[in-house]
């Protein structure tokens, strides 16, 4: 006996407009760790993303409703883009945070070594990751998710179009002007030369 494939997103959100919370429990199960990850790349420190996360859960299940239709984690990646947005906002008015963390897959997870890395590897790796979370953060809030969005999500320019609400020119103007950005940072920093040959291929 097979086991029964996962509900699509459609069926999950059509449920979760009937009112099923368990629908819309299974959605925020599917994509928890890609929208953290997504806010945490944003915003550069994992208590503010965490609450940015919640804050773009919490916004999605009240206005599940009014989705339209199309692509629903390109829909719910928009709603945490703005939440990072403004946790940036209250975080500034808070005061600065004293550290930045790499995000290095979609679950959101803490950050284990290969078995078959060496330990000189796996701290390699680590140092590596920090230092790209921290030049993301030098670049201006719509040139990162434009970057993020493509180079680590896999987006195209159209959807990353639909997702920030920019026109498709704006959004290569962002990608181009945010990858010259980077480049710079990481020729400051020769251990990173691995991402900079990535972002000039």
């Amino acid at each position: 006996m097979t086991d029964a494939p996962d509900p699509s997103d459609e069926h999950l959100v059509s449920l979760s407009k009937d009112g099923s919370l368990d629908a819309f429990n299974s959605l925020v199960e599917r994509y928890q760790g890609a929208v953290f990850n997504l806010c945490l790349r944003l915003v550069g420190d994992p208590a503010s993303a965490e609450d940015a996360a919640q804050e773009a859960f919490l916004s999605a299940y009240r206005s599940i409703s009014r989705f339209a239709g199309g692509n629903f984690r390109s829909w719910l990646f928009r709603i945490a883009a703005n939440q990072s947005k403004d946790e940036l906002r209250r975080r500034q008015r808070r005061g600065p945070q004293e550290s930045i963390h790499a995000a290095d897959d979609e679950t959101g997870g803490i950050d284990v070594a290969d078995p078959g890395e060496t330990t000189e590897e796996y701290i390699e790796r680590l140092a590596l990751g920090e230092g790209i979370a921290q030049a993301l953060m030098e670049i201006s809030f719509d040139q990162r998710q434009a970057v993020i969005l493509s180079d680590v999500h896999g987006y195209h320019y159209e959807e990353i179009a639909e997702i920030t609400g920019a026109s498709i020119g704006t959004v290569k103007s962002r990608i181009h002007r945010g990858r010259e950005r980077l480049r710079t940072l990481f020729s400051q920093h020769p251990e990173l030369f691995g991402m900079r040959q990535r972002l000039e291929d």
